[in-house]
């Protein structure tokens, strides 16, 4: 899909989960692409829009605050949309160790109201956003979507249970959903819950780089290219509906390697300590991650567009910008 152009022109399309860090990248993607934006943020008593606070295209969206959870708020958020980008989830993987209930209450439970009001609504399509995680460690790489499925997290398992509330919903009342499973997405905006920020606000300004485990290989994904995944899934033919489609790249870099990689990258060679309170715990860790993208290419003709290279120069030069928003001092779970 050619960044100018206008397909989705005129679709009145809903996001969920619009104020995070791939949801306002895809919400700003979608004003390119033509369509009719409407963002559903999650409810706060700040009254924030998360990062559309910061976005040039949020005049030209309408922002609603809810919470997926709430059965009335996203069935009259979801009532004259045509498309519903399904992005709205709780995400930070150690923190599900600590309090797993919320994650099914909004993994599990607020895709099950996002799909009940999808169908209430008839909507034209539901895209549902998966993650690379519902694998576990890989068996084989790279991973297709066949590969068997391991909730080796609370996160994990709450996700393969929206997924599987998403394949319900197309096998029982020919929903239209289409899930896309992005591998790990990276770029400006993240937080220091993700790996690559971690690394790179911490060695712009700490002596000492704290990380967990450094072997396990991630398949990294630029925020853009994502982003351009969710829109194709949206105009991609029949043939997608009630597939799930992986978007990754094809190519997999250790923690450790990736760390060398940022602080070549901003000429400082500092002290590399592994962190216990950073590890997972034994048997949970995923260790490798690796996509096979084939299918991608073949229903959505979709490919990554930004190498690994490229984007990291990116988020060091916004992080750089930002970094007095980073907590480098303490860990994020």
């Amino acid at each position: 899909m050619s960044r100018t152009s206008r397909p989705l022109e005129g679709k009145r399309v809903i996001v969920t989960g619009a104020g995070g860090f791939i949801g306002s990248r895809l919400c700003e993607r979608l004003i390119e692409s033509g369509a009719l934006v409407r963002a559903y943020v999650h409810y706060n008593a700040r009254g924030s829009w998360g990062w559309l606070d910061e976005s040039p295209a949020a005049s030209e969206m309408e922002v609603i605050l809810g919470d997926v959870r709430d059965v009335e708020s996203i069935d009259q958020a979801i009532s004259g949309t045509e498309i519903v980008f399904h992005l709205a989830a709780l995400i930070g993987i150690p923190y599900s160790y600590r309090a797993p209930r919320s994650y099914v209450h909004t993994n599990v439970e607020g895709t099950l109201n996002v799909l009940q009001a999808a169908r209430n609504h008839a909507v034209q399509r539901v895209i549902h956003t998966s993650t690379s995680e519902v694998y576990g460690t890989a068996q084989y790489v790279p991973i297709d979507e066949v590969h068997p499925l391991q909730g080796q997290s609370p996160y994990a398992a709450s996700k393969i249970g929206a997924d599987k509330l998403a394949e319900s919903f197309h096998l029982s009342f020919d929903l239209p959903v289409v899930t896309v499973r992005p591998f790990n997405t990276y770029g400006p905006r993240q937080s220091m819950r993700a790996i690559l920020p971690t690394i790179v606000a911490q060695c712009l300004s700490a002596d000492t780089l704290k990380l967990g485990n450094l072997t396990p290989v991630r398949d990294l994904n630029y925020v853009d290219d994502t982003a351009d995944g969710f829109v194709a899934a949206a105009l991609a033919d029949d043939e997608a509906l009630g597939c799930t489609i992986n978007l990754g790249t094809g190519r997999g870099v250790s923690i450790g390697d990736l760390a060398k990689t940022v602080m070549a990258k901003v000429g400082r060679q500092i002290d590399l300590v592994q962190d216990e309170q950073r590890m997972r715990p034994s048997g949970s860790e995923v260790e490798r991650l690796i996509a096979d993208n084939a299918l991608a290419e073949q229903l959505l003709k979709w490919h990554p567009r930004v190498p690994l290279e490229d984007g990291v120069d990116r988020t060091i030069d916004w992080v750089k910008k930002h970094l007095k928003e980073y907590r480098t001092n303490r860990y994020t779970v």
